[in-house]
């Protein structure tokens, strides 16, 4: 680790240093690059309807990371443009986005004309391609959610937050803390997630391991549905999830933003403040949060017992930006604690019980239950991260440099006698590189090559283990093409890449825990897909691609238990890389009174790895008996078998004139898997989350109000119907009866003179206190509770909510 610490280390230094040589040069006129040009970009924001200027509309080059703010009078400068061809984005709360291709060269003034609209049309994606795109031309699904989206869903964490407003994207959830996504079906290493250029790389197969990404830091979500591998190379056979979280304030802003949260239900209170700035090209940016949460409760379970955590985080970028290119450093420090749900009740009257000292167990108590400190078995997670963000203009042409050092430190707490010492500790250090370089041959045609991968070590430190320690080293090569001509908008590229890990030898109490394995992945993936614009309103999309993922190490080596899950594990190092061959065909409708979505896909899997019970010699479940616990454990195994998953989603959003401030929004999302044999009777594949419809009817207000602005009220039907098509085999899944939630939302900005000083948002999260099974939640199978014969834990019951956000921007 050293020597890997000691490369970022170079890396981060050369990229400071020559930020620090290119800002010499600049201050004495020295041209960095030939043929770059010191261009800017300015004009004035109006409205179309009374031509007033528009102060606080936003003007953003996604490419170059700039932007700038309408001032009093709609007036806005980016300065330090390196001459090309860019795709420019201008936004305002409450009206219709602009985007478009332009070309900037010298002095380029650009005057823009907002339409008020309650409905978002337009968004660019930077997710899946190689330069921002409008996703109108982008082949994939791409959904995009910004800042102000996330204030109006009340959650637990970011991926919670998503799967409540992106369709096809569903989570897989232990307890309120703990949210992984699936996407169409798929999860785990399948869903790559990409933080700020960085892909996360945490402990992602494991069941009761979350994403460690602060939710408050989050300014906007890329979620691409679909094989992803040609730009992220293995495990993004599914889709890629794309967080943005330091973002650069636009140029002469100081902006800084504090939020707090509380909700009713597990009195959870979260803080979050952050400060951001850009001057002269240089960017700043700083930010701290905590969150806590005691146990949820519902109707059936009352208050579930180590349910409860709580969030430390913070975090920074230091960067500059100039005619050159631009640097960035980015730093953030992730530390959760949170408790281990297991759901052991007490046999006569079915309350739940906690261990204590000793070996024994006691009813938990009130006191237990409204404390926000986990107690046993419980998690502490601590992610460090730190990245090398770099942007080299070469003529029109553009380098890209990024450079990112993770630290994943997972302890895991199960002895009663001993809280201080874990009996499971994962350490894992990933560094990854990412080299790309984007041709711009004119205004139609795009190209990036470029290389990628990661070198990655994981480190057992505490004496139980279930996956061995290893070594991973990943690269890959790849090229990707965009042309776009009149309404035509095609894409489509190739990508090789070789993955070699090494599993080490490790003996548990002298015995041979693992055998030392060393094996390689190779594979290729490639797409091509195209986007058609028939009409100003309609568009066409289809695309196909080819991804793959290597097996995981608990796939290949696990041999243990984990605290959480009632599992033992056991994996195989002869498992084969999975191939996914997935068609996606879409249409897009966007008229002044109705917005239409659908898209539809099938995806063909050769080997795909699940696991599933092993079957004892007499018949029944194979189990063994946790020395630690006492408690029996099943067993399970990866095998591999070929499948195929195909589904839709569908979305309809209504605003019937006159009454424009009311539009009525329904979303449907419906994934069906099979593998093409049996398994053990079944041809279901597990994990698949069940059919779900939401409506929404909802009322904007007060657009331009003076005290109250931007006012909405919703009521929204959540609808999970019935999963039937359980996993069944060895009984390791059963069916999920559907269920209904409905909740309520209202929220404004509280405005002086027409100028937002704060906003707050009230929510009412299953107001008819529903007692709701997820199909992907782990709860639904811990013990039975024998006072009323009901197996499980459900999910949180009747939840108030409010936020309140305060943004504060100054001229520099």
């Amino acid at each position: 680790m050293k020597k890997l610490t000691f490369l970022v280390c170079i890396g981060i230094c050369l990229s400071l240093s020559e930020l620090m040589a290119q800002n010499k040069m600049e201050d004495n006129k020295v041209q960095v690059w030939p043929n770059v040009l010191n261009s800017s970009l300015e004009g004035i924001v109006t409205d179309a309807k009374d031509k007033t200027p528009l102060a606080g509309a936003t003007i953003f080059l996604p490419d170059v990371k700039k932007g700038a703010i309408a001032d009093k009078a709609g007036y806005f400068k980016i300065q330090g443009i390196n001459s090309g061809h860019y795709l420019v984005e201008i936004s305002f709360q409450g009206y219709a986005t602009i985007i478009e291709n332009i070309d900037i060269e010298g002095i380029s003034k650009h005057d823009y004309v907002l339409t008020a609209s309650i409905v978002e049309q337009e968004a660019v994606t930077v997710t899946g391609v190689s330069f921002a795109t409008r996703i109108k031309q982008n082949p994939q699904p791409v959904s995009v959610v910004k800042h102000d989206d996330l204030l109006h869903i009340t959650s637990s964490n970011i991926m919670d937050a998503l799967s409540k407003s992106v369709p096809g994207l569903s989570v897989l959830t232990t307890g309120p803390a703990i949210s992984k996504p699936f996407i169409r079906g798929l999860g785990y290493n399948r869903v790559v997630i990409v933080n700020d250029g960085v892909r996360q790389e945490g402990q992602q197969w494991g069941d009761e391991h979350g994403i460690e990404i602060d939710d408050y830091s989050v300014q906007r979500a890329e979620v691409l549905k679909g094989p992803a591998s040609l730009m992220y190379g293995s495990d993004a056979i599914a889709g890629v999830v794309n967080i943005q979280s330091q973002l650069p304030a636009p140029e002469g802003n100081l902006k800084i933003n504090v939020q707090s949260e509380f909700q009713s239900n597990s009195g959870l209170r979260g803080f979050f403040a952050n400060i951001a700035g850009t001057k002269n090209g240089f960017s700043w940016n700083a930010y701290g949060d905590y969150k806590g949460a005691h146990d949820y409760k519902n109707k059936y379970d009352g208050y579930v017992f180590n349910s409860k955590f709580f969030n430390k985080n913070f975090g920074g970028m230091l960067g500059y930006t100039g005619s050159w290119g631009s640097s960035r450093l980015l730093f953030s420090s992730f530390n959760q604690h949170l408790g281990i749900v297991e759901g052991e009740r007490d046999e006569v009257s079915g309350a739940f019980i906690k261990p204590i000292a000793g070996g024994d167990n006691a009813l938990a108590t009130d006191a237990d239950f409204k404390s926000i400190t986990p107690l046993v078995p419980f998690q502490q997670i601590n992610h460090i991260k730190i990245t090398s963000d770099n942007t080299f203009n070469i003529g029109k042409q553009r380098m890209d440099l990024v450079l990112g050092l993770q630290r994943n430190q997972r302890r895991e707490f199960g002895n009663p006698d001993n809280t201080s010492i874990p009996v499971a500790y994962f350490d894992l250090k990933t560094m990854s590189y990412a080299l790309r370089y984007h041709i711009i041959s004119n205004k139609n045609l795009k190209t990036s090559i470029g290389v990628s991968g990661m070198y990655q070590t994981n480190t057992n430190r505490a004496e139980e283990s279930i996956i061995p320690d290893y070594d991973l080293f990943d690269i890959g090569a790849y090229a990707f093409t965009q042309y776009t001509k009149d309404k035509w908008s095609l894409s489509g590229g190739l990508r090789f890449d070789n993955r070699h890990v090494q599993g080490k030898e490790m003996f548990s109490d002298g015995l041979q825990k693992f055998d030392a394995f060393a094996t390689n992945f190779g594979n290729i993936s490639a797409s091509a897909g195209l986007a058609y614009q028939a009409t100003k309103a309609l568009t066409v999309k289809a695309n196909i691609a080819r991804g793959f993922r290597a097996p995981n190490f608990a796939e290949l080596a696990s041999n243990g238990a984990h605290e959480g899950t009632n599992r033992y594990e056991v994996g195989s190092n002869l498992l084969k890389s999975e191939i996914s061959t997935q068609a996606d065909a879409g249409i897009e409708l966007a008229t002044k009174h109705i917005s239409f979505t659908a898209s539809a896909f099938y995806n063909n899997i050769t080997n795909f790895i699940f696991y599933e019970k092993v079957a004892a010699a007499n018949g029944g479940d194979s189990i063994l008996v946790d020395e630690e616990s006492g408690n029996d454990l099943y067993v399970f195994r990866f095998d591999q078998k070929n499948a195929y998953l195909y589904g839709l989603e569908l979305h309809v959003d209504i605003h019937p004139h006159p009454f424009d401030w009311l539009h009525f929004e329904n979303t449907f999302s419906f994934t069906r898997a099979q593998f093409n044999q049996p398994v053990d009777g079944t041809k279901n594949i597990p994990n698949i989350p069940a059919a779900r419809l939401v409506s929404e009817l909802k009322g904007n207000f007060l657009a331009k109000g003076n005290t109250l602005k931007n006012l909405y009220f919703g009521i929204t039907g959540d609808a999970s119907f019935k999963q039937e098509n359980a996993f069944t085999a060895f009984n390791t899944e059963t069916p999920t009866d559907g269920y209904y939630l409905i909740n309520i939302g209202v929220g404004t900005d509280i405005a002086k003179k027409g100028k937002s000083l704060f906003s707050i948002h009230l929510d009412a999260n299953n107001i008819t206190d529903v007692a709701y099974q997820s199909h992907l939640s782990r709860l639904k199978y811990t013990a039975i509770n024998n006072a009323t014969g009901r197996q499980g834990v459900f999910g949180m019951g009747r939840n108030f909510s409010i936020k309140i956000n305060v943004p504060i921007t100054y001229k520099l």
